[in-house]
């Protein structure tokens, strides 16, 4: 589920003008008893599951205004996220908009909201990270609007006591050359491309053995010399921590294993606690 900015959380929660929360129960109420008086008569399973999933649906949707609704929170709470931070006055080419502080704290603040709800998956994005240019002014622009919003998320789902059950991952799809990114017929710049061959993730609770950095590169940052984790490791390690083993999840395909982790995927025991 994608929750908006602005507006309501979820498209089309609001009634349309002229129809009251009474009239919607009296439309779904007789969408409900027509349901059952069909399943009476065919008895078909499906009927059944397809009133189980709407009512699902709308008691997820109905949630969603007072999981958004911040007016509950202390000043204390609110302060520790950042959520009224106004934004550097930089100039910046990335994506993202106006206040992307606030609205990231904003995020982290309804991450820990979803997790005391019992949400079993939440998944918070910033753009942009990709810093081809610029990268002195941005990338401390991006470090200042994360550090105090994560901070606090990971400082109060411990107070809280759900950072033993929930695995809080930090990660991209790649890292960044250690070499300025200048290419031929551009100015010279301090940004970075793209680079597969050594970056870092880290994780926190959730079964995770804290305080310590598993791996080294060589003096340049360009290639892994020490303790490598591959992603396909990283994954398996993930699924373990959920209680998956991910060797059982192997099927077999034109001659070969397939699983989530390819078959290379081993876990990384130095990463449990």
């Amino acid at each position: 589920m994608l929750f908006r900015n602005q507006g309501d959380p979820v498209l089309n929660l609001s009634n349309p003008p002229g129809i009251t929360a009474e009239m919607q129960h009296y439309g779904l109420d007789a969408v409900k008893d027509l349901n059952r008086l069909r399943q009476n008569v065919v008895g078909d399973p499906e009927i059944a599951s397809r009133i189980a999933s709407y009512e699902l649906a709308f008691r997820m949707q109905s949630a969603a205004p007072e999981l958004m609704d911040l007016s509950g929170e202390s000043a204390a709470a609110l302060e520790a996220y950042g959520v009224d931070r106004e934004d550097p006055k930089v100039a910046t080419e990335r994506g993202g908009g106006p206040n992307q502080f606030r609205t990231f704290s904003r995020n982290c603040l309804l991450a820990r909201r979803m997790v005391e709800r019992g949400v079993r998956f939440v998944n918070l994005y910033h753009a942009s990270w990709d810093h081809h240019s610029n990268l002195d002014v941005e990338l401390t622009f991006n470090t200042q609007m994360a550090d105090q919003p994560i901070a606090a998320l990971l400082k109060d789902l411990k107070q809280r006591g759900l950072l033993d059950t929930t695995l809080v991952v930090w990660g991209s799809e790649f890292g960044r050359t250690p070499l300025g990114e200048n290419r031929v017929g551009r100015k010279p710049n301090t940004g970075r491309d793209h680079h597969p061959c050594a970056f870092s993730l880290w994780m926190a609770g959730g079964g995770i053995k804290g305080g310590q950095v598993i791996g080294e590169t060589d003096e340049i940052g360009w290639n892994i010399v020490k303790d490598p984790i591959h992603l396909n490791d990283f994954h398996a390690t993930i699924l373990h921590l959920f209680g998956l083993n991910h060797e059982k999840l192997t099927y077999r395909f034109q001659g070969r294993d397939f699983r989530l982790t390819d078959v290379a995927g081993k876990v990384v025991n130095q990463l449990l606690a």
